[in-house]
C-alpha cells in the first residue's frame, strides 16, 4: 500500500499538475472512440500496450476477456456494451486475449474448479463453446500449444458473441462499427490481429491497410475455426491460402499455425 499512496501523490503532483486541460475535459464527460475488452489479468494493461491517453478507452475487465451471448446472463458486460455503443456512440470494438492466460488454463480443466473455485468455475462454463470447440477439433495437442490455441480461439468466439447484441448487429449492418480480434504476448509485447482474409493473426498495421480496402472483420463471414476456409475449397486452394498465410510473422511457430489454419483436418 505504501508503493500505491507514494504513486497517488506523484500522479498529483506531476500529471495530473501538468494535465489540467485534459481533465477538466474529461470532467464535463467521457467521449472514449474504442472499447477495449480484456481480460483481468495483472500483466495487461490497455493504456500501456496501446499508448492510449486517459480517456481514449471505454474498458471491460475479466477473466478471460469473455462476453456471454445476448440475453446469457444479467452480468454488467452486456450493459456495458450496450452503453458503449448506444451512448458512447463507440466504432471501434478490440477483444483482446493474452498469452499464458490463467482463465484459458482453467477453462482446459474446468472440471477441477468446481470444488475449489465454484464461482470461477460458473464464469467459466459460459466459455463453454470455446472449450468444446478445441476439444471436438484439436484432440492431439497438448500443453502450451493447446494454451496458445485456446486463447486465441476464444477471442474469435467473443467476436461471435458479440454479434448477438441487437445493437451490434445493427451498427454492423449500418457499415458503422468494427471488430478487431487481437492477441497480446506478454514475454514479446506483440500483438496480433485476426486478419479473415489471410486467415491468421497478422501485425495489426498490415491488416489496417487491408480494412482500407474495405476487408474488416466486422464484413466477414462469421468465423468459427481459426483460418478454417470455406469447407467449398480444394484442397490445393486450401495449401495455397495456407502458404501465404504461413508468410506473415506470428508469435505462433509454423508448426502452430498450421495446426490452427487446418484444424481437425491436419490431424
Amino acid at each position: 500500500m505504501k508503493k500505491l499512496i507514494s504513486g497517488l501523490h506523484q500522479f498529483q503532483t506531476s500529471y495530473f499538475s501538468t494535465h489540467h486541460a485534459l481533465f477538466e475535459e474529461l470532467a464535463r464527460g467521457q467521449n472514449p472512440r474504442v472499447l477495449f475488452i480484456t481480460c483481468s489479468d495483472s500483466r495487461i494493461d490497455p493504456n500501456l500496450i496501446t499508448q492510449a491517453q486517459v480517456g481514449e478507452l471505454f474498458v471491460i475487465r475479466n477473466a478471460g476477456n469473455m462476453i456471454p451471448p445476448f440475453g446469457a446472463t444479467n452480468g454488467g458486460e452486456g450493459a456495458a456494451v450496450e452503453y458503449a455503443i448506444q451512448a458512447l456512440d463507440i466504432e471501434q470494438i478490440i477483444v483482446c486475449g493474452h498469452s499464458n492466460c490463467g482463465a484459458m488454463k482453467g477453462l482446459l480443466k474446468l472440471s477441477k474448479l468446481e470444488e475449489d473455485m465454484p464461482l470461477v468455475y460458473d464464469w467459466l462454463k459460459q466459455a463453454e463453446a470455446t472449450r468444446r470447440l478445441i476439444k471436438d477439433n484439436y484432440p492431439d495437442l497438448e500443453s502450451s500449444e493447446l494454451l496458445e490455441l485456446t486463447v486465441a480461439e476464444n477471442v474469435l468466439t467473443q467476436i461471435e458473441n458479440l454479434r448477438t447484441y441487437p445493437v451490434i448487429h445493427s451498427r454492423l449492418h449500418q457499415g458503422r462499427l468494427h471488430l478487431h480480434a487481437w492477441v497480446y504476448n506478454i514475454e514479446s509485447g506483440e500483438v496480433r490481429e485476426y486478419d479473415p482474409t489471410r486467415h491468421g493473426f497478422v501485425d495489426p498495421d498490415g491488416f489496417v491497410e487491408a480494412s482500407m480496402q474495405g476487408c474488416t472483420l466486422s464484413q466477414s463471414p462469421s468465423v468459427r475455426l481459426l483460418g478454417l476456409e470455406p469447407e467449398s475449397a480444394s484442397s490445393t486452394d486450401k495449401t495455397m491460402t495456407y502458404n501465404r498465410t504461413s508468410n506473415h510473422d506470428s508469435w505462433l511457430s509454423p508448426e502452430q499455425r498450421q495446426r490452427i489454419y487446418r484444424g481437425s483436418a491436419s490431424q
